[in-house]
């Protein structure tokens, strides 16, 4: 994998603890207790949300510091942005069609998380400071706890949430932004990253310092304005494949559906692997939370500032952020996707000559035997290799290490790599081992194997790690084809590379479980090398790990597959999709929606980690708090640049080619995923204990609305540029 390190393995176990199936479950599950438990309040979302958002209801004297309207725009500016462009993109690429219905169902059921969470943040908020009221799930159960004689646990517990808010606030709030934006510049403008990141730093410093009520009057410009853009680009993409839309629909929902309800596996085809029920369903669910941020406990942040008297009011209005943005938003950008038929594009360039292109065992070798130990059978008719004392090693794997006994260690990772031959041909057996202690001395322990073969032939080579490596070799990478270089707006004289960008062919080897195929994707990096007649792209491949030796897959006709395929990640694959309808479109478009939509959600989530420095701070003067926080804003604003650093090939690797620390679309989820994972597993719990309270607030509201006492409060709604500006109702 591009940019893999220690690092990232450390943070993709935590993630797959985080965000297993078990926790996907306890939210829908939750998602559907309040759905029934409020009576289907998404409608009043709807309905009455829609009149309160409008102005109906504004009052001045209420307690608070932005109106309704902004109060939404400020959430939404932290979900209606790069979540919806390339969140969505990462679930369509990688779980396929079926991913977007799964984010129809989070989105339906977000709506009555949001009303919720942000019912229950209203009831506990503080609004001592009317300029900076204070609201969010750490002030409720640190309260809401002090009820039940129980405040030092509340405190604590408050304390967790906010170390999960933080760490959400630095990765999903600001990581995935930064990266986005950095990555998509550098691919049509060729702007280095970290100049995306300084100028990033400055704006979102700028406004930052303002407080919620710059961030509130900044939001409301910035998101209606580009959700109308955004929209209406995505809309003309859909009028040129408006025949398509039906088989569309229909491709989501039976991708969507397990077997027994009449689904089926999303089959591959190009660019796209494949993709099983439970995958389509796990990335729908994934980016779903991640763009609308539901049951996360981030949004009743922003929504406890809005100027009200009635908490249920606010809740309400939360309501309609999931429908906006989910069911929506995210809906229009996966549409586009897969009407332009980017998810499964065919490759940009091909390699003429299959001559030329070869799969090289490319496994480092640890030691030479001087025999081959003859295996024999076991009890249970497997194969097994006696223990051997440890050969002479040709080189630690690390030569920084210290290590003894000749350069072995226990617990080292060795296997064997055997021929074998039965009637289907000749395949590979791995024999893995592990150096053992054994009576003072270090010997070899292989693990049983099973083989059906009519003869098998070791080779004296011992190899580090568990299983093969592999590798594909290639010549200097050919001139894109005719509708790559359309899309690319690729001037003739130009072969149509860039420079440090990820491309990937396409092997088959192992079965996945996840695609539901035998397809592998390897990821390589192109850079070009000056020679006498111009310029020579090469791409330099990543290892793939596999027990069997891969192939080059076949194409329908009966060719090799020996394309090159463009590895669009995020952003990318959104402004690609646009470009593949009208080139220059996605360049222009997406870029400076990403620009603008990650400005608005990076300066919301530095507000929400704000809130949580504060409640940190609880105990300290007002002067120390407000230092404190100066030097979260500082370093909230550094970390966009360090992001963007990140994003660069700064890591150079035994070939001598740069990688960077974050480099694909996989490793970008991966940070995304643990802020969000956090999170949840800190807020649902919080919404459970409290849930009661907040329903029993919601019906006496919706009560009070069918009599009409509500309504009596209601005014003429004001103008729409009062509403925008945040102008008092007199």
């Amino acid at each position: 994998m591009l940019g893999a390190s220690p690092i990232n393995d450390f943070v993709g176990a935590i993630n797959d603890v985080l965000f297993s199936n078990y926790v996907v479950y306890v939210l829908l599950g939750v998602g559907i207790l309040f759905t029934i438990w409020s009576g289907f309040g998404q409608y009043r979302a709807l309905t009455h949300g829609a009149a309160v958002v409008r102005g109906k209801y504004d009052d001045k004297n209420d307690p608070g510091a932005i109106n309704h309207f902004q109060a939404l725009s400020a959430a939404l500016s932290a979900t209606v942005g790069l979540g919806n462009i390339a969140g969505v993109a990462l679930a369509v690429a990688l779980g396929g069609p079926g991913a977007i219905l799964w984010m129809w169902l989070i989105g339906f059921l977000g709506m009555s998380l949001k009303m919720t969470e942000v019912t229950q943040s209203m009831l506990y908020r503080n609004t001592d400071d009317p300029d900076n009221p204070h609201g969010g799930p750490m002030f409720v159960v640190q309260k809401g706890f002090k009820k039940f004689g129980l405040g030092g646990l509340g405190a604590f517990i408050g304390g967790v949430f906010v170390i999960t808010l933080i760490t959400s606030a630095i990765t999903g709030g600001n990581m995935f932004q930064a990266w986005n934006v950095a990555d998509i510049t550098k691919t049509y403008f060729d702007v280095p990253q970290v100049v995306s990141g300084i100028i990033l730093t400055v704006v979102v410093a700028l406004v930052i310092i303002g407080g919620i009520k710059r961030i509130g009057a900044v939001a409301g410009r910035i998101v209606p304005f580009m959700c109308i853009i955004y929209m209406l680009a995505a809309g003309y993409v859909l009028i040129v494949h408006f025949t398509d839309i039906p088989a569309m629909l229909h491709l989501i929902v039976v991708s969507g559906l397990p077997t027994w309800l009449g689904g089926a596996n999303a089959e591959p085809a190009g660019a796209f692997l494949g993709g099983t029920f439970g995958y389509a369903a796990m990335w729908g669910v994934k980016r779903a939370l991640f763009s609308s941020e539901a049951g996360q406990g981030s949004s009743p942040i922003a929504h406890s500032a809005a100027k009200t008297d009635e908490p249920v009011r606010e809740g309400v209005v939360a309501g309609l952020e999931p429908f906006i943005d989910t069911i929506v938003v995210c809906t229009l950008t996966a549409l586009v996707i897969l009407a332009s038929g980017a998810y499964n594009r065919g490759a940009e360039a091909d390699f003429a000559d299959p001559t030329g292109v070869s799969i090289v065992f490319a496994s480092d070798e640890a030691a030479v035997l001087d025999g081959v130990p003859e295996p024999s059978r076991t009890d249970d008719g497997a194969w097994q290799l006696p223990p051997i004392p440890v050969p002479d090693r040709i080189a630690p794997s690390n030569e920084s290490e210290e290590r003894t006994d000749g350069g072995w260690r226990s617990r080292d990772a060795v296997f064997l790599y055997a021929s074998s031959v039965n009637d289907n041909g000749e395949d590979g057996v791995v024999v893995s081992g592990r150096v053992t202690q054994r009576n003072n001395d270090l010997v070899i322990a292989f693990e049983p194997f099973t083989l059906e073969a009519d003869s098998i032939t070791f080779g004296q080579n011992l190899y580090h790690g568990t299983i093969p490596s592999w590798k594909i070799d290639t010549p200097a990478l050919p001139r894109m084809n005719p509708e790559a270089r359309r899309i690319r707006q690729t001037p003739e004289e130009r072969l149509g590379w860039r420079s440090g960008e990820v491309v990937f062919m396409v092997l088959e080897g192992e079965h996945q479980a996840s695609t539901g195929s035998n397809l592998i994707r390897v990821s390589g990096r192109v850079s070009g090398q000056t020679v006498d007649d111009g310029t020579r792209w090469i791409s330099e491949w990543n290892t793939v790990n596999s027990r069997i030796r891969p192939n080059f897959r076949d194409r329908p006709d009966g060719t090799l597959d020996l394309g090159i395929y463009g590895d669009y990640a995020g952003a990318s694959l959104t402004a690609h999709a646009f470009d593949r309808v009208a080139p220059g479109l996605g360049k222009w478009l997406v870029t400076i929606a990403c620009w603008l939509f990650a400005i608005s959600t990076m300066i919301s989530w530095s507000y929400y980690g704000e809130q949580g420095v504060y409640y940190l701070c609880g105990r300290l003067s007002k002067s120390a708090t407000e230092r404190v926080i100066l030097i979260y804003k500082l370093t909230y604003c550094a970390l966009i640049t360090l992001t963007t650093i990140a994003a660069m090939p700064i890591i150079v690797n035994e070939s001598g080619q740069g990688r960077p620390l974050i480099g694909t679309d996989a490793e970008l989820d991966m940070w995304t995923t643990l802020g969000l994972g956090v999170m949840l597993w800190a807020n649902i719990p919080i919404m459970l204990i409290f849930g009661r309270q907040a329903m029993k607030a919601y019906h006496d509201y919706i009560r009070r609305l069918k009599s009409g006492e509500i309504g009596r409060t209601a005014h003429e709604a004001p103008k729409i540029t009062d509403v925008v500006e945040g102008k008092d109702v007199e």
